[in-house]
């Protein structure tokens, strides 16, 4: 028995039964399951009123689980009253932690870099990091997805799908090429490309050497809307050759997975794009995790330095459709 036994620390709720715990004596800052604290878990779910009375059962209110104090959990959700409620309580908004990242940094890079006051000399964000948090703010616009599994894709930054195609030694396919390949029967008054629907046909086919690919502003994207082939290390491989590439799939039975591929290279593979940040990631990746919580398809994008203009480049029709030729993608 931890004295959390039952409360929800996780999604939300739970309040009045945290509360109850609280009165009994449970420590906030003990770890649960493994994996939190209670003064974490609320810092993302509960009510400042409920927060406040926490922080102030608290031992330590800068408690550490995983890398990351309650204030940084409190940042990196977009919860800013909270955070308010921990730096009254005593927590250190710039405190180093999760690759030198403090929460008060952390906060620079969104939407109220001013949450902490003033801030401390040699704190501030790079042009780099600058640059990025704009660019997640651009893509929060012109890059929505809202559902996503089971698809597969590459964000490939500085080469175009031509070239992509060269590199994998694809076949481009026109849509006719295409029904004829797999010999799919459509409507006789159907005409290739006539509403932007149509492509959805391809739905019916679960080929995963075939691919499509769309150039975009800064590189193009390869997708696959039934598969993980794009992010496959030989077609992450070759296509990040002089370059850098971010490979996701969409797994529907375990989540998003994430990979790193850089002048040809694996890098970083079994990633989590769209989730938290590890106390294990570098700099690079704490931030992006940071800016685009919950939106896998913009943290491969922004990772890549892409600029899509809206979200055909992951939901459809593809600029150009390829079959690859048959081959082991899982080489490393």
């Amino acid at each position: 028995m931890t004295g959390w036994d039952g409360v929800p620390l996780w999604g939300g709720g739970g309040e009045a039964q945290a509360r109850a715990c609280l009165t009994a004596g449970a420590d906030p800052c003990l770890l649960v399951h493994g994996y939190t604290t209670p003064l974490h878990a609320g810092a993302e779910h509960w009510s400042p009123e409920l927060m406040r009375a926490m922080a102030a059962a608290a031992g330590d209110v800068d408690v550490l689980v995983g890398g990351r104090s309650p204030l940084w959990v409190a940042v990196d959700s977009g919860r800013y009253d909270n955070a308010r409620v921990l730096v009254a309580a005593g927590a250190d908004p710039w405190r180093p932690m999760m690759a030198g990242w403090s929460p008060g940094r952390l906060s620079l890079a969104g939407p109220e870099p001013g949450l902490f006051g003033a801030v401390p000399p040699g704190v501030e964000l790079t042009a780099e990091e600058r640059a990025a948090a704009e660019l997640a703010a651009d893509l929060a616009v012109t890059l929505r997805v809202e559902y996503y599994d089971g698809t597969g894709l590459l964000a490939v930054a500085g080469i175009d799908a031509a070239e992509a195609i060269r590199r994998l030694g694809g076949t481009a396919m026109s849509e006719d090429e295409l029904l004829a390949h797999y010999d799919v029967e459509v409507d006789e008054d159907w005409e290739p490309g006539v509403d932007e629907d149509d492509w959805k046909w391809l739905f019916d086919v679960d080929d995963l050497l075939l691919v499509g690919l769309t150039d975009v502003e800064g590189g193009c994207v390869v997708t696959q809307p039934w598969g993980y082939q794009p992010q496959t290390p030989v077609v992450g491989r070759l296509l990040s050759a002089g370059t850098a590439a971010y490979g996701l799939y969409a797994n529907p039975k375990s989540g998003n997975q994430g990979s790193v591929y850089r002048d040809g290279k694996v890098i970083k593979w079994d990633l989590h794009p769209g989730g938290e940040a590890w106390d294990s990631d570098g700099g690079e990746l704490v931030l992006l995790s940071h800016l685009y919580r919950h939106r896998a398809p913009a943290f491969a994008c922004g990772f890549a330095g892409l600029r899509p203009a809206d979200a055909r480049c992951i939901t459809g029709p593809a600029d150009q459709w390829v079959l690859l030729p048959d081959r082991n993608y899982w080489e490393r």
